[in-house]
C-alpha cells in the first residue's frame, strides 16, 4: 500500500544537511550591527535583507517595546473580526501616501501580501509572469484561475511577443520590481509601455526597493521616474522597515475588494501589535535619514569591485543600484563548499542553489547593510580572497568572469 510520508530531502538539501556545509536553517544570534553569533562565533553577516539596518535601531525597537506593553502580544483575531487596532489603519494610511497610492492594506506576512492578489486571478484572464518572480508570486498564480503565461527574465521581446498573441482577455504583467538573487531592477519603461500598448495593468512587488531606491525610497517607480507606472505595488516590511509584515497599495476600489474577498487577508491573524508598530517607527526614519540608502549603495559598490578584483564573477551587479552582490560559482557542491570556506574566514553569506535560481547557476548571495562598517567590508574581501584560494575559484577562467 502506498505511504503518502514515503517523501524524502532532494538529494542536493541532503547532501547540504547531512554531512555538507549545512548552509540553511543555522541557527545564531544576534551580536550587535552587521554581525551575529553562529556556533559562538561572531562573523559578519551578509546573507539578511535588513538593508537600511533598522531592525537593532533603538527608535524602532522602542516604538515595539511601547505597542507591546499597550496593546500585548497578539490581537488574537482576524483583520475582519477583532484584530484591526488605531496602529494598523495608521500604518496603512501611512504606506498609501508614502507610496502615493489610493489606499493599502497590510498582511501579516509579505509572504501573503502577494498571496492576497489570487481573486484578482479569475477565470479567462491572462498573467503574464518573469520567470525569476519571487516564489510568493508563483504561488498566488497557482492558486488563481486564470492562465498564466511565463516570459523569460526581463525579455522584453519574449513578452511583447506573448501579449501580442492574446485575444483580448483582461491581461495583467507581474515582475518583481529589485530581483533578489542577483540584485538587477525589472525593466519598467519597458514594461510600463508594453502594459499600455496591449491594456494591461502592472503589479509590482516591492519587497527589495521599497524603502531603497529612488529619492525619498519609495521603489522601482520613483528609481525610474515613472511614479503613475505601477497599478498595484505588493510588499513586505520585513527588509527596508526592520519588522515583518506586508502591504498591497493601489487603487481603493481594488484594495477594498481585496480586503473582503483575499483570503490570506480575512482568514488569518492581524500583524501583531509590536511589528506594526516597528514597521511605523522605521517609516519614520526612512523619510528622513535618506543617507542611509546612500551609505548601503556605497559599500555594495566598493564590495562589488572588490569582488571583480579578486578575480569573481558578480554579473552584471555593477550595473544595477542595489545592496545585493553576487557571486557566481556555477556548481551546487562547489558553491555549498565556497559558503562554508567563506564562513570559516569569518563571514555568514547566502548559499543560493536550485529551486532558487537554475541548475548549474549556483550562486554566493551577499546583502549589504547600512550599519556595515568600512572594516566589514575589508574582512568580507579577505575571506573571499583566502577562500577562493583555497578553493582555486580566483582564477577568472574558472568563475567565468564577464
Amino acid at each position: 500500500m502506498a505511504d503518502i510520508f514515503a517523501k524524502h530531502l532532494p538529494p542536493l538539501a541532503r547532501a547540504m544537511t547531512e554531512a555538507g556545509p549545512r548552509p540553511f536553517y543555522r541557527p545564531m544570534a544576534t551580536a550587535g550591527d552587521g554581525e551575529v553569533l553562529v556556533d559562538g562565533v561572531r562573523v559578519v553577516m551578509t546573507a539578511c535583507n535588513d538593508y537600511l539596518g533598522l531592525s537593532g535601531d533603538p527608535r524602532v525597537r522602542a516604538a515595539a517595546a511601547r505597542a507591546l506593553d499597550r496593546y500585548g502580544t497578539s490581537c488574537s483575531g482576524s483583520r475582519l473580526v477583532c484584530g484591526t487596532l488605531p496602529l494598523h489603519e495608521e500604518l496603512e494610511a501611512r504606506l498609501a501616501a508614502f507610496l502615493g497610492r489610493e489606499a493599502a492594506i497590510v498582511t501579516t506576512t509579505g509572504f501573503q501580501a502577494n498571496l492576497a492578489l489570487t481573486p484578482l486571478f479569475g477565470r479567462g484572464d491572462l498573467v503574464f509572469s518573469d520567470m525569476a518572480n519571487h516564489a510568493s508570486m508563483v504561488d498566488a498564480i497557482r492558486l488563481g484561475a486564470a492562465e498564466k503565461r511565463l516570459y523569460r527574465h526581463s525579455d522584453m521581446a519574449d513578452l511583447e511577443r506573448q501579449l501580442t498573441a492574446d485575444t483580448g482577455a483582461a491581461k495583467v504583467i507581474v515582475t518583481d520590481g529589485l530581483f533578489s538573487m542577483e540584485g538587477d531592477l525589472c525593466r519598467l519603461p519597458e514594461l510600463t509601455a508594453l502594459a499600455r500598448r496591449h491594456g494591461a495593468r502592472l503589479v509590482v512587488d516591492g519587497a527589495h526597493d521599497i524603502g531603497l531606491l529612488g529619492a525619498h525610497g519609495r521603489g522601482v517607480a520613483e528609481h525610474f521616474g515613472l511614479p503613475d507606472a505601477v497599478d498595484l505595488y505588493t510588499g513586505t516590511l520585513s527588509k527596508c522597515f526592520g519588522s515583518v509584515g506586508g502591504v498591497l497599495a493601489g487603487p481603493a476600489d481594488i484594495v477594498g475588494y481585496l480586503r473582503y474577498s483575499a483570503r490570506p487577508v480575512i482568514f488569518t491573524a492581524s500583524m501583531p501589535p509590536a511589528t506594526v508598530a516597528a514597521a511605523l517607527a522605521a517609516l519614520d526614519i526612512i523619510e528622513t535619514e535618506p543617507e542611509r540608502r546612500t551609505r548601503v549603495f556605497e559599500l555594495a559598490r566598493r564590495l562589488e569591485g572588490g569582488l571583480r578584483a579578486l578575480g569573481f564573477d558578480t554579473g552584471d551587479a555593477g550595473e544595477s543600484v542595489t545592496p545585493i552582490v553576487p557571486v557566481h560559482i556555477g556548481d551546487a557542491e562547489l558553491c555549498g563548499r565556497m559558503w562554508k570556506e567563506v564562513l570559516d574566514e569569518g563571514v555568514f553569506t547566502h548559499a543560493v542553489v536550485a529551486p532558487a535560481v537554475p541548475m548549474g547557476r549556483a550562486l554566493i548571495r551577499l546583502s549589504l547593510q547600512a550599519t556595515h562598517t568600512d572594516d566589514h567590508i575589508a574582512r568580507i574581501l579577505d575571506a573571499f580572497a583566502a577562500a577562493g584560494h583555497r578553493l582555486g575559484l580566483r582564477d577568472r577562467e574558472a568563475v567565468g568572469v564577464r
